[in-house]
This record gives structure tokens, sequence and C-alpha cells, in this order.
């Protein structure tokens, strides 16, 4: 497959400045990721640059996604003795979350007319993008759409989450990271480690159990839900 040499530096580039603009001006809306899809997808449609060609020349990226995020792991083991002494806890708040989110976002687009295939992509929203795509295959959902709601949420936690932690006046770190973790994965895991180290290690934490939770339990969940809503 074809590629372009500068795709790989201008994702960079791009990424980087972006943070950096984030540090210094301090907003939410200024997310990494979020600024850098509203400048490289204008890019790509000006030069006509096919997606296929991009990803091609950037895909070392793409690669370092799993030790990045096996790396998760690293705090996480720094937080064991916390996570020992509270782990029915972790585990309830987990099961609820991962519940919650495959039941609400799963109801309002039935409830909003969408179809069956529709409704089962929208339902692993709230889990990394791999275990999504897989959860939404094994219930004849789109995977491809599954993808684009995970980055979707992530980024709207990742924008909005500490604020509203914020507002709430919700300060324990567990609490943060926990809920960050269940309701936008990745994105919002990799915010929270930026902001605070122990958010950080709930959260990925949160995010791996939500993982096994909701592939677990979405093709029991799912069936229900159409009987209800459909």
């Amino acid at each position: 497959m074809a590629y372009i040499w500068w795709s790989l530096p201008l994702t960079l580039l791009v990424f980087f400045a972006a943070r950096r603009l984030a540090q210094k001006l301090n907003m939410p809306l200024l997310n990494p990721l979020l600024v850098s899809m509203v400048v490289i997808i204008p890019i790509l449609l000006l030069t006509h640059t096919p997606y296929e060609h991009y990803f091609s020349g950037s895909k070392i990226l793409n690669d370092l996604l799993q030790p990045a995020v096996v790396a998760l792991a690293f705090p996480l083991y720094e937080q064991l003795h916390q996570i020992r002494a509270r782990w029915k806890s972790i585990i309830s708040i987990c099961f609820i979350g991962s519940v919650t989110a495959m039941v609400t976002g799963t109801a309002i687009a039935l409830w909003l007319g969408a179809t069956e295939q529709i409704a089962a992509s929208v339902l692993p929203k709230s889990v990394t993008t791999p275990i999504a795509m897989a959860v939404a295959q094994s219930i004849n959902g789109i995977p491809a759409i599954s993808a684009v709601c995970v980055i979707f949420v992530g980024i709207l936690g990742a924008v909005f989450g500490h604020t509203l932690f914020n507002t709430l006046k919700i300060k324990t770190k567990a609490s943060r990271g926990l809920a960050m973790g269940t309701a936008s994965h990745a994105l919002g895991t990799a915010r929270c480690a930026e902001m605070d180290y122990q958010e950080g290690a709930f959260s990925s934490l949160a995010l791996v159990i939500c993982g096994i939770i909701t592939s677990l339990l979405a093709p029991f969940i799912f069936p229900l839900l159409m009987q209800m809503f459909g």
C-alpha cells in the first residue's frame, strides 16, 4: 500500500504543538487529540490524500498503542495496596458503571429510532477500541461505528470530565480515576495520568475491569434491551 512520508512528522508536530498549547492556556477544549483531528483532517481533504495512505505512513504510532496500554499497568502495580483494601468497592463501581453505560447508550439509540445493528454498535461505547469492536461484532453491530462512538465518548470525558468533577466537588483521587476509566476508557485514563499519578492508576484499573465486564455481559444485555425497547 502506498504511503506518504510526511504523515508521521505531521502527526507528531500537530499533536505536540496542541499539547503544549493546551498546557499553556489550560483550556479543556484544547484536547491534543481533538485539535489534531481538527487540523489533520482538513489537510488530508485539501491535499486529496486517502486515509489509507496517511495511515500507512504513520502506522508505527498505531503499533505503539499496545505497549502504551500495557505500560498503564505500572502505576496500577504501585497502587496494589490500596486496590486490595478496596477491591469490593472497585468491582461494584465498575460493574454498575459498565451496565449503566451499556443500557443507557443502547436505550437512547433505540428510543431515537436506531436500527438493531446501530444500537448494537453503540452499546460498547465506553470501553477501549479493540474490545468495543470485538463486542460489536459478537452482537451483530458494526465495528467501525463502535470505534467512532468510542473516540467520541473518550474525547468528551477527556475534555469535560475534570470540569464536571470540580463542579460536583468530587476530590477523591480514586473516585475521579474510577469514574473516568469507566466512562471514557483509554482517552480518559491518559487525561487522568496527566493530571495525577494516582488518578491514572485507578482509571487504568477501571479501564481493564470494565472491558472484561462489558465483554462478558454484552451478549446477554443486548437481547434483553431489544425486547424492552426494540
